[in-house]
C-alpha cells in the first residue's frame, strides 16, 4: 500500500507543472478599425439565388479583436496534435482568423451551394485543394509554425489567416479583449500578438509559477497611432 501511495504522489508531482503552471493574462486593445473593406464580387458570382449575399464588412472593434491571436515563443514542450475547422459559408472563411498549435490538422468544409477552392502560397504552408462542391471537405496538416494566408481561386474576396503557433500556449481574445494562457511552465518567453492587418507585436516576459503575470497589448502601438 505504501509503495502504491508513493507512486501516486510522484505521478501527481509530475503532472503539477501542467496543471498548476504559470499564468499569463491580459487584455488586447484595438484603438481603431484596421481592416479595409473587401472588394465586391462581380455579378458572375451572383448566379445562384440560393446563395445568401456575403455579410457587410464590419470595422467594429469586436471584429478587429477576432483577428488577433496571442501565443508564446520559447523553450516549451512540443504540442500534441489538434484538429480545427475553417468553414466556407456565405462566400467567407469562418473563422477569418484561426490559431492552432504546430502539428495540427485543419478541415475546410464547403457549406455553400457553389464550388469553392482553398489554396495558400505562404512559406509556412503552401497547398491547393482544388475545386469542390457543397458537402465535401479537405484537410491540411500544418507542420511548421508561421502565418498561413488562405484564399479561394473562385472568389477573390475570400481570404483568411491561420496562425500556426510553435507551442500549445495560444489564445484569441474574447469580445472584451481579454485572453488567458494557463499551465505554462515557468520560464522566459516571448509573448506574441498577431493581428491580420497590423502584424506582429512581441514582448519579452518571465513567468513564475506563484506569480500570475498581466500583459496588455495595444494595437496599433500608441506611438505609431500618434504619428
Amino acid at each position: 500500500m505504501g509503495r502504491s501511495v508513493a507512486i501516486w504522489v510522484l505521478a501527481l508531482l509530475w503532472l503539477l507543472p501542467a496543471a498548476y503552471g504559470a499564468e499569463l493574462t491580459g487584455r488586447v486593445r484595438v484603438a481603431k478599425s484596421l481592416t479595409k473593406k473587401r472588394v465586391s464580387l462581380s455579378q458572375v458570382y451572383e448566379r445562384s439565388a440560393a446563395l445568401p449575399s456575403p455579410p457587410t464588412e464590419s470595422g467594429s472593434i469586436t471584429d478587429e479583436l477576432a483577428r488577433v491571436v496571442i501565443y508564446l515563443e520559447g523553450n516549451l514542450p512540443a504540442p500534441g496534435p489538434a484538429q480545427a475547422e475553417m468553414n466556407q459559408v456565405r462566400r467567407r472563411f469562418e473563422p477569418e482568423v484561426l490559431g492552432i498549435p504546430v502539428g495540427s490538422t485543419v478541415a475546410f468544409p464547403n457549406s455553400d451551394p457553389v464550388f469553392h477552392n482553398v489554396f495558400s502560397l505562404s512559406k509556412a504552408k503552401s497547398f491547393d485543394l482544388g475545386n469542390y462542391p457543397k458537402g465535401q471537405s479537405r484537410t491540411v496538416l500544418f507542420q511548421r509554425p508561421g502565418i498561413v494566408l488562405v484564399h479561394c481561386h473562385l472568389h477573390p474576396n475570400m481570404n483568411a489567416a491561420i496562425v500556426v503557433a510553435p507551442s500549445r500556449f495560444l489564445a484569441q481574445p474574447d469580445a472584451n479583449g481579454v485572453y488567458a494562457l494557463t499551465g505554462v511552465p515557468p520560464g522566459r518567453y516571448a509573448a506574441v500578438a498577431w493581428h491580420k492587418s497590423a502584424g506582429f507585436f512581441r514582448r519579452k516576459i518571465e513567468l513564475k509559477e506563484a506569480s500570475p503575470l498581466t500583459l496588455d497589448f495595444e494595437i496599433p502601438l500608441i506611438e505609431e497611432a500618434s504619428r
